[in-house]
């Protein structure tokens, strides 16, 4: 028995499988947590996409949450990096979102008294896209300080944004990450190290996921 015991070994999928439903179940705040990992994980053994939200809440209020309001925050925050999260929670309030979106953000992120804001954007931004380029094309538009055009930020901003939700998404190889990153930094952007939005979702060779 011992000897049996001693041949046993994690399976190689099931760290990643475990990420994967642990994100899926943040991102849901299912309030039957059992009955959530039953559907989540019903759905691969048919292979069907897993749900990444509460069905009986039906999105939550998610939808609550706006383009336009992220960039109200966005403006509120002033150019800032770190904000208190006491102050960042009063902004929020005052656009009437719910708090338990708040918190939720809050937990993914895992801050606390201070807030990256740009990981906090990043975080709010990945629960309303479907896939990282919708995530990133919501950013930029967020992001962007120019008016006319199709919106754009600096390359650093992004390569930072990419790397970031790409580690929290679970889903695509850092190695991938960093191809797409040298291959847009040398050949989609121009020399003022600025990317815009069609440099990766109209190039056929920048495949973000």
């Amino acid at each position: 028995m011992a000897q049996a015991e001693e041949q046993r070994c994690i399976p190689r999928e099931l760290p990643e499988m475990l990420k994967k439903f642990a994100r899926a179940a943040i991102l849901a705040q299912p309030q039957d947590l059992l009955q959530f990992g039953v559907d989540y994980f019903g759905a691969l053994c048919r292979g069907e996409s897993p749900p990444v939200r509460d069905q009986s809440e039906q999105v939550g209020n998610w939808a609550q949450l706006t383009p336009e309001l992220l960039k109200i925050l966005h403006c509120q925050v002033a150019g800032r990096l770190i904000v208190r999260a006491d102050e960042l929670a009063q902004m929020w309030k005052a656009l009437n979102l719910p708090t338990h979106l708040f918190k939720s953000v809050m937990n993914m992120g895992r801050f606390t008294e201070e807030i990256e804001w740009l990981k906090f954007l990043a975080l709010t931004s990945n629960a309303l896209g479907v896939t990282i380029t919708d995530t990133l094309t919501l950013l930029c538009e967020v992001l962007c300080e120019h008016d006319g055009g199709p919106p754009r930020i600096p390359f650093s901003t992004f390569r930072f944004l990419y790397t970031y939700i790409a580690k929290v998404r679970g889903e695509i190889s850092a190695s991938h990450v960093s191809r797409m990153l040298s291959y847009i930094e040398q050949e989609a952007i121009g020399p003022d190290g600025i990317i815009r939005v069609n440099d990766f979702t109209q190039n056929p060779r920048v495949q973000l996921e």
